[in-house]
C-alpha cells in the first residue's frame, strides 16, 4: 500500500515537473506579450513554472521559491542583487519575531494552559463545548501557527469525544464529533485572518502592496486588526451557529457532559510557572506595542502611536517590535531548568524557514511583475471586467480565490494573484486595496477539502470525518465567507483605511 501511494505521488510530481517545463518553454519560445519588453514574457514564463511546481509540489515549496534568484538574471528580468534582497525584509522579521514568541509559548505549554482555561470557562453543554473549542482555537491561531494550534487541540478534543460516546447515543456522538472536528479546523483559519501574523497571506499582502506601490500608506498591525477582527468575529459566530445546527446531538440523547476532563488536564499542568508568566507578559506587551505603534484614526477618533515619541517614528515597524519582544526571551534565565534561558536556539530550529523562503519567492515574483511590466500587461488584458459593478467584481474575486485555494497552497496562490489584482485596479482606476484585501482574506477561507489547509488535513487524519461531510459543510461556508468579505470590503474598508472606491489614489499612479 505504501509503495502504491508513493508511486502515485511520484507520478503526480513527474507530471507536474514536465507540465511546468512545457509551460515555461512554450511561453518563452512561442509568445511575445510585448515586443518592446522581452522581460514581460520571460516573467510570465517564470511565474507559470513556479505556479505549476507549487501546485504539484514537484519539490518542496521553499525550493521552488528560490527559482527567481537565478532565473531572473538569466532571462534579463532583474539583476541578482536586487532579487536576492527581497527575500529578507521587515515583514519577514515580523513573522520570525512573532514565531519566536509563539515557540516560547509552545515550549512551556502556555498555549495549552490558555486553551484549557477557555474551555473551562465556556461550559459543558454541547453548544458551549463547540464554542469553547472554536474560541480557544481561533484565539491561539491569531498569534501562533494554525497548524500547531490544531495539533495541540486534537488530543484535548479526542478525550472529550471519548466522553461523548459514553454520554450520547452512537449516532449523536458520531454526528457531534464531526461538528467538533470541523469547528477546530475552521476556527483555526478564521482566527488566523485577524492579525498580520496569524496566517501567511496576510503579511504577504502587506509586503506585495509595498513592492508594487512604494508610496502607498502603511498597512500596520493595528489597521489590519481593526478591519479583519470584526470580520472574523462575524464569520466565527455564523460558523459556530451553522455547525451546531447541522451537527448538534438529538435532544433525546443529550445528557450532561462532565467538564472535569478539562479541569484534570489543566491540573496536570501544575501552577503557572515563572517562565509562563514571563512569556505571557512578553506576549501581551508585544500585542499592545503592535496595536499602539502607529496612528489610529476612525471618524472623529484619533490616537497617536508611541512611535511618534521618537524623533524618527518612520524608522519603526511591526517587525521591529516582533524581533525586540522575541529576542528578549533569549536573555531571561529559566528558573526550572538550570543553565538555560526561556528561549534557546534549539527551540528556534522549529522556525518554519520553508515558509520564510516561500514568502521570499512571492516577494521576488511581485517585484518581477512590477519591474518587467507584466503587472501592467495583466491590468490591460483584464480591462474588460470594467463593465462589472465594483461590488460584483469583489464578490467574484472572493469566490474564485476561495475555491482556487481548495486545491493549491494559499500562500503560493496569493503570491501569484496579488500583483495581478494591483495592476487590474490601476487599469480600472480604483483603489488597489479593494481588490487586494478580499483576495488576501479569501485565500484563508477554504473549508471544503483536506488538502486546502493544514488544519483541514489534520482533522481529516483522525478518520472520524469523510471528505463528503467536509465538502458539503465547507461549500456553504465558502459562499457565506465570500459574501461577508465582499460586504466588509465594500462598506467597512473605506472607514478603516480611509480609501475611496471611485478614484485611483495618487500613490498608485
Amino acid at each position: 500500500m505504501t509503495y502504491l501511494t508513493n508511486l502515485k505521488k511520484n507520478w503526480i510530481k513527474v507530471t507536474g515537473f514536465a507540465l511546468g517545463l512545457v509551460s515555461f518553454f512554450f511561453v518563452l519560445l512561442f509568445l511575445n506579450l510585448n515586443p518592446q519588453k522581452p522581460a514581460v514574457t520571460a516573467t510570465l514564463a517564470v511565474a507559470l513554472l513556479m505556479a505549476v511546481w507549487w501546485i504539484f509540489e514537484v519539490v518542496p515549496l521553499a525550493i521552488t521559491s528560490l527559482l527567481p534568484i537565478f532565473l531572473f538574471p538569466m532571462l534579463g528580468i532583474m539583476d541578482g542583487k536586487t532579487v536576492s534582497s527581497v527575500y529578507f525584509n521587515d515583514i519577514i522579521f515580523l513573522f520570525v519575531g512573532g514565531f519566536m514568541v509563539a515557540l516560547a509559548m509552545q515550549r512551556w505549554n502556555l498555549h495549552k494552559r490558555i486553551a484549557l482555561r477557555i474551555l473551562m470557562f465556556t461550559g459543558t453543554s454541547p453548544a458551549k463545548i463547540l464554542l469553547g473549542f472554536m474560541l480557544a482555537t481561533a484565539f491561539l491561531s491569531m498569534w501562533i501557527s494554525n497548524t500547531a494550534t490544531t495539533m495541540m487541540m486534537i488530543p484535548i478534543l479526542l478525550s472529550i469525544i471519548e466522553q461523548l460516546s459514553e454520554n450520547l447515543d452512537k449516532r449523536s456522538s458520531e454526528k457531534f464529533t464531526v461538528g467538533l472536528l470541523l469547528g477546530v479546523a475552521y476556527s483555526a483559519s478564521i482566527g488566523g485572518v485577524s492579525t498580520l501574523v496569524g496566517t501567511p497571506p496576510n503579511p504577504m499582502f502587506v509586503k506585495v502592496l509595498d513592492i508594487i506601490f512604494p508610496n502607498a500608506p502603511e498597512i500596520s498591525f493595528s489597521s489590519w486588526f481593526l478591519f479583519a477582527f470584526p470580520l472574523a468575529i462575524v464569520i466565527f459566530i455564523i460558523t459556530w451557529a451553522y455547525l451546531y445546527l447541522l451537527y448538534k446531538p438529538l435532544k433525546a440523547s443529550i445528557s450532561k457532559i462532565d467538564g472535569s476532563t478539562f479541569v484534570e488536564q489543566y491540573q496536570r499542568l501544575g501552577k503557572p510557572g515563572y517562565e509562563e508568566k514571563i512569556i505571557l507578559t512578553d506576549f501581551i506587551l508585544m500585542a499592545i506595542l503592535w496595536m499602539t505603534r502607529s496612528e489610529i484614526s476612525i471618524g472623529s477618533f484619533s490616537f497617536h502611536g508611541w512611535a511618534n515619541l521618537f524623533s524618527k517614528p518612520a524608522y519603526f515597524n511591526d517587525g521591529t517590535v516582533a524581533i525586540l519582544m522575541g529576542v528578549i526571551l533569549y536573555f531571561i534565565p529559566s528558573k526550572s531548568q538550570t543553565e538555560t534561558f526561556i528561549m534557546n536556539w534549539e527551540a528556534s530550529k522549529k522556525l518554519p524557514w520553508d515558509i520564510v523562503l516561500l514568502f521570499g519567492g512571492g516577494f521576488a515574483l511581485a517585484i518581477g511583475f512590477k519591474q518587467s511590466g507584466l503587472s501592467e500587461w495583466f491590468g490591460n488584458a483584464l480591462g474588460f471586467v470594467s463593465n462589472l459593478s465594483p461590488l460584483l467584481m469583489i464578490l467574484i474575486i472572493s469566490i474564485v480565490m476561495t475555491f482556487l485555494t481548495e486545491l493549491t497552497s494559499n500562500t503560493a496562490t496569493t503570491q501569484i494573484i496579488l500583483p495581478i489584482m494591483g495592476a487590474l485596479a490601476v487599469s480600472l482606476k480604483i483603489n488597489p486595496l479593494f481588490l487586494m484585501i478580499p483576495a488576501t482574506i479569501s485565500a484563508s477561507m477554504a473549508f471544503m477539502l483536506p488538502v486546502a489547509t493544514p488544519p483541514n488535513a489534520i482533522i481529516f487524519s483522525s478518520n472520524k470525518i469523510s471528505i463528503a461531510q467536509m465538502a458539503k459543510t465547507g461549500f456553504v461556508l465558502n459562499i457565506i465567507c465570500a459574501i461577508l468579505i465582499t460586504l466588509f470590503t465594500y462598506y467597512y474598508a473605506p472607514v478603516v483605511f480611509h480609501i475611496s472606491l471611485n478614484s485611483l489614489p495618487a500613490w498608485a499612479h
